[in-house]
């Protein structure tokens, strides 16, 4: 039998599906708590002026980045919110954000063949997304996240890493590729789900590479690196 195509979108789709009940716990968790630390630096990196009020969320997820957000940027009135993943965004709004769901606008959809219109949004925000998409599809999104965005607009980017200069690096590895396995299967009893993570993130590397394609789109761009290049983003803004 040949290996699954661990990016064909109804694969992500399933993966994501399967874990939505514990996704929330278990990423926060195994992670020690950087995740929420890197989706509210990557809330920083939008630098939104006030007249930003509505952008795009995509591979929205459980939304955890939304109260970063929402807390650093006030001025934001409309999120919409585009995942291939319902599951995922279900259990969110049912734990997480009832309390502003006025401003979510979710959109289930792969969101490289999503229909968004040309210009239609001020800012684009993701968080742990980038690594479940091969290069190719990463040149698709950059060239969505330059036609959805207006002039002026934002853009930030966050992603799990590999961080292959760190010496430390042996350790992390290990974390990923043997600790969270057994975590899951011992403790969730998944369906080894979450074991995809550390393969996605060796896979990805870090999103130099997703920084350069943004900016051969025109985009003006910014690459980052957090704790050593555990986790890599990228910033910037459309020209006028």
């Amino acid at each position: 039998m040949s290996s699954p195509d661990i990016y064909d979108p109804t694969y992500v789709r399933d993966v994501f599906d399967r874990c939505a009940d514990q996704y929330i716990a278990f990423s926060n968790v195994c992670s020690l708590g950087f995740t929420q630390i890197w989706r509210s630096q990557c809330a920083e990196m939008l630098d939104l002026l006030p007249e930003h009020q509505q952008g795009y969320d995509f591979m929205a997820g459980t939304g955890e980045v939304w109260p970063h957000l929402l807390a650093k940027w006030p001025q934001v009135t409309s999120i919409h919110a585009v995942d291939i993943s319902s599951g995922m965004h279900q259990k969110a709004m049912k734990r997480l954000h009832a309390m502003r769901a006025h401003k979510i606008e979710f959109r289930e959809d792969d969101v490289l063949q999503s229909g968004l219109p040309d210009e239609s949004a001020e800012f684009v925000i993701s968080t742990f997304g980038l690594k479940t998409f091969k290069p190719e599809q990463h040149e698709r999104l950059a060239k969505l996240t330059e036609r959805v965005l207006r002039p002026g607009g934002r853009f930030a980017y966050i992603e799990a890493s590999d961080p292959t200069d760190w010496w430390l690096r042996p350790l992390y590895r290990f974390h990923l590729d043997t600790i969270l396995p057994q975590v899951e299967r011992f403790l969730l009893k998944g369906a080894q789900d979450f074991a995809m993570i550390g393969e996605y993130s060796a896979n990805f590397g870090n999103a130099r590479e997703f920084a350069r394609m943004l900016g051969d789109t025109g985009l003006n761009t910014e690459y980052r690196e957090f704790f050593f290049g555990c986790a890599s983003g990228v910033c910037g803004s459309k020209p006028c």
